[in-house]
């Protein structure tokens, strides 16, 4: 038996956590064609939801605090999704896959804390856009139990939002040997370098 590849274990584990639901079609009135569609997402499944648990982060108190309906009315649906409730987007579609600028600076997309300098980016091939290092103390890691495996999460330290990964030691030729792997839609990019603080 062949092994599924990387990239087939990571579509399906995006298929599955993006899943819909319908509902039986019901008679409503004298229309009996209707069809209501449920968005469902997998963790609200009790049994599938301890695979798809949350790292500890959410119980941790961060600079901004904003209440889930105020973060809803500031994030279009995909940021929320990603930012506030740990998503991820698809491979291959982010914004900033292969965005590669020489100066700048990567924000956070919920409260545009500084992230990542633009020359602290580079090519991995994975799907989503890298990093070797964060700005000193933009970044929090906690350790992420989602999918039975132990990863370590990265979130920005001043909103506390769901930013990505980290993962060491793939021997990527970078002087960290580190990889952040940012979803796009947590971050925005803007051409200007933070100014260094006195």
């Amino acid at each position: 038996m062949r092994f599924p590849s990387f990239p087939v274990i990571l579509r399906t584990l995006y298929t599955f956590s993006n899943v819909t639901t319908r509902t039986a079609p019901r008679i409503q009135g004298i229309n009996p064609f209707t069809r209501v569609t449920t968005l469902k997402s997998m963790p609200t499944i009790p049994f599938l939801g301890s695979l798809f648990s949350t790292s500890s982060s959410r119980n941790m108190s961060y600079p901004v605090q904003k209440s889930s309906s105020e973060w809803q009315a500031v994030l279009s649906p995909e940021q929320f999704r990603v930012i506030r409730e740990k998503g991820t987007e698809a491979p291959f579609t982010g914004e900033y896959d292969k965005h590669m600028p020489s100066s700048g600076v990567y924000t956070c997309a919920a409260c545009s804390a500084p992230l990542y300098r633009a020359n602290h980016k580079f090519k991995s091939g994975c799907g989503w856009p890298a990093f070797f290092d964060a700005l000193p103390g933009a970044v929090t890691r906690h350790t992420d139990r989602t999918f039975g495996m132990a990863r370590t999460e990265i979130v920005c330290s001043n909103c506390g939002g769901h930013l990505g990964h980290v993962f060491k030691g793939e021997g990527y030729p970078t002087p960290t040997d580190e990889r952040h792997c940012v979803n796009s839609v947590s971050m925005k990019f803007d051409e200007k370098e933070p100014e260094a603080k006195v």
